[in-house]
């Protein structure tokens, strides 16, 4: 664009504003309030990615109703393994287990080993073997993985189970789930604690690095899993024809994996999680990223698919009517899971036990678990529930510290992600050596993976009414997008006549975004001023876990919905005019805006604030600030944000004050290693000059430069 041309354009500037300080700050008017009919916008971005979710689950629901005889339930247990394959793996080769014993301790009736054995090489994996005394020959054996306990199977919950089982002549091997346990990822010796919080978010944090290169942490608990029955195999006292695994909650899952995926598995008994998506989402919403598959449910996997992968072997399904899970989803999974037990001629091998209770064990449920392992391992006996006599914690310590980080010099899921990663970006590497095809294959790939709709026709916006200010008069309105979602707009008319047009975004919402100072220059020098709040800002609610995880199920990222949303301002505004257009972001909304620029060629200047370098600084960093709502899940297989900026040339882009991943400035390594692809693609336009990186320290100096650009 040539210099003296902007002013005389429709601008269209998108801002994700920070603090960037005004004059005296204004009370915003809520567009919303007083409208029954938008009231809960706060939750449109979870209802939105529920209906996507559950018009997956519909259509796998009518692929399962065509199921008729053992061989269509056949074919469908092969679609299931194979997509759990996919979706679980890749699962590396098995390697060398290097297990040792680090204590024994003789009780009364058996003795704990406690182990520590690789699950890879140097990936440690800590556990308890309890073997009860007096064995006559080879005796059956129970995987029992964790559910969501800090301290894993020491609590006195899991210990109960435990020894119950082993009083009852079953070998049972406790293992600590990553995460958990010995096993903290985040943990620092000096502070004794984890750096990242409790259980579940390290299981999140860790989790959404491995969304990025398109595995997910379920691999690493499944595998750790498959390599327990593997140690468990290797042992003289185990029958490897009589293997159970069984865990509550979090253990649920990893035992509904384990047991659908490995099939030496003879019987399963999943605890207090077995719901089925749909009740799920419309319920708690999807957990943790462990118990979240990438693009899981538009790949058709559903929680009744971990059963009939399994069908006929032996299943119980343990759940209470008063569980967060919801017990209607538990009946539900069951009764289609049973046509698969029913077809393969063994319907009373599924089988669910209930009991009036909350999130956990109760005696009912404890006793029905000890029954169907006697039964169906082949172990007859006594299924009562016992009092027993708890081990003490430093009975159950493995590693030296009782921490592997600060004993053991080892892997991390973070260091195994970073070494996959590292082949990833490999490949992107080796892509870009081809130009021209690379950022052919990225302007498509990257608008699917992250899931970038065109915008419905735009509809009237509705007009909430009007505010006079110094200077401008304050305008409100609704603009119908996506799904449910109506976003809330400003719009600010300069009151001295139009010059141009922007679009201001911010983080916090365009409340903050109308007492920027930035917004205060463009309506005092002109500009028709547009501000919205796209999903999961301002009156739009936020991003949780819940609803990003959704977007990872399904392949929908919040990224790709608020590009989406973009387009639907820009249609908005090209209604009034065809001009070119000036973007500009700050902070993560910046990747929302360089996934719309791909689909609008009318957007021809791009001036990103503080705006991640790349998601390659993500995964490479063991701690990160880089929010999952900027994230699309997978595009390191395909692409990364230079990627983005070089198949936008030769337009426009400036950056200024980049920042890596955690949020601070980005070193001049950084941007020479990451950004240098992008400067050689702008070069190879013949327009070197429209890529530029910018430092400015102060608030005023970013207004000084961006009004220097506005004013070429």
């Amino acid at each position: 664009m040539k210099a003296g041309s902007l002013r005389s354009k429709l601008l269209l500037v998108f801002l994700l504003l920070g603090n960037l300080g005004s004059g005296s700050a204004q009370e915003a008017p809520g567009v919303f309030d007083n409208w029954g009919s938008w009231r809960g916008a706060e939750n449109w971005l979870q209802f939105h990615l529920n209906k996507l979710a559950f018009e997956h689950l519909e259509r796998r629901r009518q692929a399962i109703e065509a199921l008729q005889t053992s061989e269509d339930w056949k074919k469908r247990q092969q679609i299931v393994r194979d997509k759990l394959a996919q979706l679980l793996g890749p699962f590396p080769e098995k390697t060398p287990l290097n297990a040792r014993v680090t204590a024994t301790h003789q009780k009364e009736g058996y003795r704990v080993e406690n182990i520590i054995f690789e699950s890879m090489p140097n990936f440690h994996v800590t556990g308890s073997l309890f073997i009860p005394d007096g064995l006559d020959g080879k005796a059956p054996a129970i995987l029992n993985v964790i559910g969501h306990t800090g301290i894993a199977y020491r609590s006195h919950s899991y210990q109960h189970l435990i020894l119950n089982l082993v009083h009852k002549g079953f070998i049972v091997f406790a293992i600590d789930p990553i995460g958990q346990g010995e096993r903290l990822q985040y943990y620092s010796p000096e502070r004794e604690e984890s750096l990242v919080g409790g259980s579940t978010t390290e299981h999140s944090y860790l989790g959404r690095q491995c969304f990025l290169t398109g595995t997910s942490a379920a691999r690493y608990f499944t595998w750790d899993g498959i390599r327990a029955l593997d140690y468990l195999e290797s042992r003289p006292e185990v029958d490897p024809e009589r293997l159970g695994v069984t865990g509550i909650s979090g253990g649920g899952t990893q035992t509904s994996y384990i047991a659908a995926v490995d099939q030496r598995v003879r019987a399963a008994a999943p605890a207090n999680y077995i719901c089925g998506f749909h009740r799920l989402f419309e319920s708690i919403g999807p957990q943790d990223a462990e118990q979240n598959f990438f693009a899981g449910v538009a790949n058709g996997i559903d929680h009744a698919d971990f059963l009939e992968a399994r069908a006929p072997r032996p299943t119980l399904v343990v759940a209470t009517t008063r569980d967060f899970f919801s017990i209607q989803g538990a009946r539900e999974t069951v009764a289609e899971a049973s046509k698969a037990f029913e077809a393969l001629g063994e319907l009373d091998h599924l089988v669910i036990v209930e009991d009036d209770y909350g999130h956990g064990y109760t005696v009912k449920t404890r006793e029905a678990i000890y029954a169907f392992f006697q039964e169906h391992l082949m172990n007859p006996g006594d299924p009562t529930d016992h009092e027993v006599k708890y081990l003490k914690m430093p009975e159950l310590q493995i590693s030296e510290t009782g921490q592997l980080i600060g004993s053991i010099d080892g892997e991390t899921v973070f260091s195994l992600n970073k070494r996959y990663a590292d082949d990833l970006i490999r490949q992107l590497e080796a892509s870009r050596a081809q130009v021209s095809n690379h950022l052919s294959r990225v302007r498509d790939t990257a608008v699917e993976m992250a899931g970038v709709k065109a915008p419905p026709d735009v509809e009237p916006p509705v007009f909430r009414g009007r505010y006079p200010r110094e200077g401008y008069d304050l305008e409100l309105y609704g603009l119908k997008a996506e799904g449910p979602t109506t976003l809330p707009v400003y719009l600010l008319k300069p009151s001295e006549g139009v010059t141009g047009s922007a679009l201001l975004l911010d983080s916090g919402g365009k409340s903050a975004a109308l007492n920027s100072s930035l917004a205060a220059e463009l309506v005092g020098r002109g500009y028709l001023t547009l501000i919205p709040d796209l999903s999961g800002m301002g009156e739009l609610g936020q991003v949780s876990n819940a609803v990003s995880f959704i977007g990872v199920q399904v392949g929908r990222s919040v990224v790709g919905i608020r590009a989406s949303e973009i387009l639907t301002c820009i249609r908005f505004l090209q209604q009034q005019s065809d001009s070119e257009i000036v973007g500009l972001a700050r902070g993560g909304v910046g990747t929302s805006l360089l996934h719309a620029a791909l689909l609008e060629p009318s957007v021809q200047t791009i001036i990103l604030i503080d705006s991640p370098v790349s998601y390659r600084s993500m995964v490479e960093s063991r701690f990160y600030r880089i929010s999952f709502a900027d994230v699309v899940p997978g595009a390191l297989t395909a692409y990364d944000l230079p990627d983005l900026k070089a198949a936008l040339a030769p337009r426009t882009i400036l950056m200024i004050n980049p920042v890596n991943a955690l949020l601070n400035p980005a070193s001049d390594a950084l941007l020479k290693r990451d950004l240098e692809f992008v400067r050689e693609a702008f070069k190879g336009t013949g327009s070197p000059d429209s890529f530029s990186v910018h430092q400015w320290q102060s608030e005023e100096q970013i207004g000084r430069f961006v009004r220097s650009v506005l004013d070429r």
